[in-house]
């Protein structure tokens, strides 16, 4: 009699086994591999986020080569804003180098580090390398001190983030090569899993091609660089914020520009609703809890774009993953917002509904295009995105929202990734040769009242700005 009882207060299996399924979706990722490898470091050291990078000078990772094939270095200075790890050591490369990383199957965050410093007699500036990770080009004839004079705003270091598909019986191999005449450095690795077909979605999800009449496949043979992670509207969130594959997160503001830059709402205590669809780890609630929105009035809405403008280079395919959560609480129905989505000029999306896309107010949910920026007569070349409210679709407010935003640039047939270096920087112009404020007002005003002037009398169109 005890036992029927026990069983009886007992839950049934398969409802235990499913509460626990559908609770997956609200935890952060963990990861199933995660390498920190603090190249020419000697011991294990901690990060400022509390985490343990393995020195390089007796690793595994790096058994196979020579060992006239590099040597260690400690940087000469350290600026400020520098961490001590992974930046204050590298590892310098004379001649081409592997390092070698048993992974598990399935797709991987790829970072390096790089602190374009001094190193004892060696001048950074004469660094000029290329990269390959397996079968792709992930860099050629690199330069990272280049690399860092043009980022604005200003750093004294950075790190180039890939994806890159490790397949079954396969080993992750990362392969350093000196420019004639050059050496080539590092200063860390990182190495992290990440979900499957999370960013790469194979050929039973066709993702819009922008400006295209046929769908685009983004298959796990496509590698992938970062090019922009923007918390919009938000602060900048680092890696520990992040939901387990240690992203780091921008601000948008630099990025920014025309008429208006919009309104950017402060909610406090706004509860983030994931699903299955859109899991926890997608983005940080921090990122789906702020957003940029055109503002309160309609009017001056009507008359501009909110509008970002990314140099990225040409020649490539491009993702835009658009995150969204509309957490404002008057924004509870279907047809409140509708708005356009332009991508390069193009017509990305006529009538997109936060609250239809995600389910209701506090659901976040992403969007993924892809683009083509074509070659052109420069390396570089400006991506444009552009909101603007669809009001012939009646909505009850004329406004446009954004929380979050990726780009990603997709390798071309040959698997390469690799872009050019940006060109070295040349002292500004005279003050008194420059623009006035109000004659760049002035222009940048036409412009846009131009584009809009085209979206009302035919949406769909190709725009020109002047």
């Amino acid at each position: 009699m005890s036992i029927f009882i026990t069983l009886y207060l007992l839950p049934p299996l398969h409802l235990f086994l499913y509460a626990t399924a559908t609770e997956d979706y609200l935890l952060p990722y963990s990861p199933t591999d995660l390498i920190l490898l603090n190249c020419g470091a000697s011991s294990n050291l901690s990060s400022p986020d509390g985490r343990s990078w393995d020195g390089d000078s007796q690793s595994k990772f790096a058994a196979s080569n020579p060992p006239e094939a590099s040597s260690v270095f400690e940087a000469s200075t350290q600026d400020p804003s520098v961490d001590q790890v992974p930046y204050m050591t590298a590892r310098i490369f004379h001649s081409n180098f592997t390092y070698t990383f048993p992974v598990l199957s399935g797709p991987k965050f790829v970072r390096l580090y790089f602190y374009p410093s001094s190193y004892s007699n060696l001048d950074i500036s004469k660094s000029y390398f290329s990269l390959s990770a397996n079968t792709y080009q992930l860099l050629k004839n690199f330069s990272a001190s280049l690399t860092v004079s043009a980022i604005r705003p200003p750093v004294d270091y950075f790190t180039k983030e890939f994806i890159i598909t490790v397949w079954d019986n396969q080993k992750l191999e990362l392969t350093f090569i000196p420019s004639p005449a050059s050496f080539a450095f590092v200063n860390g690795i990182e190495i992290v899993s990440i979900p499957d077909s999370f960013y790469a979605r194979g050929d039973d999800n066709p993702l819009t091609y922008v400006g295209n009449d046929h769908f685009f496949y983004l298959g796990n043979t496509t590698a992938l660089e970062t090019v922009y992670r923007l918390n919009v509207g938000g602060q900048d969130i680092s890696s520990k914020g992040d939901t387990g594959m240690y992203r780091t997160w921008h601000q948008d503001s630099e990025y920014l520009t025309g008429q208006s830059t919009g309104n950017t709402p402060y909610l406090p205590g706004v509860k983030i609703k994931y699903t299955t669809k859109t899991p926890a780890y997608s983005a940080p609630g921090t990122v789906y809890s702020t957003m940029r929105s055109m503002g309160p009035e309609p009017r001056l809405n009507m008359n501009y774009n909110l509008t970002w403008i990314f140099p990225v280079d040409a020649g490539f395919n491009y993702l835009l993953r658009l995150h969204f959560c509309e957490t404002r609480k008057e924004f509870k129905s279907v047809n409140q917002q509708v708005f356009l989505i332009f991508i390069n000029n193009q017509t990305a999306e006529y009538d997109a509904d936060v609250i239809q896309m995600s389910g209701g107010n506090g659901i976040p949910v992403y969007k993924d295009y892809i683009v083509r920026v074509p070659p052109g007569s420069q390396s570089k070349q400006d991506l444009w995105l552009e909101l603007h409210p669809n009001m012939e679709r009646k909505p009850t407010y004329a406004d446009a929202i954004l929380n979050g935003l990726e780009i990603f640039k997709l390798n071309t047939t040959d698997g390469n990734l690799a872009g050019f270096n940006p060109e070295p920087r040349v002292a500004p112009p005279p003050a008194e040769q420059l623009p006035s404020l109000q004659d760049r007002r002035t222009g940048k005003r036409s412009s846009i009242l131009t584009v809009i002037a085209i979206i009302g009398g035919s949406i769909g169109a190709v725009f020109a700005y002047g």
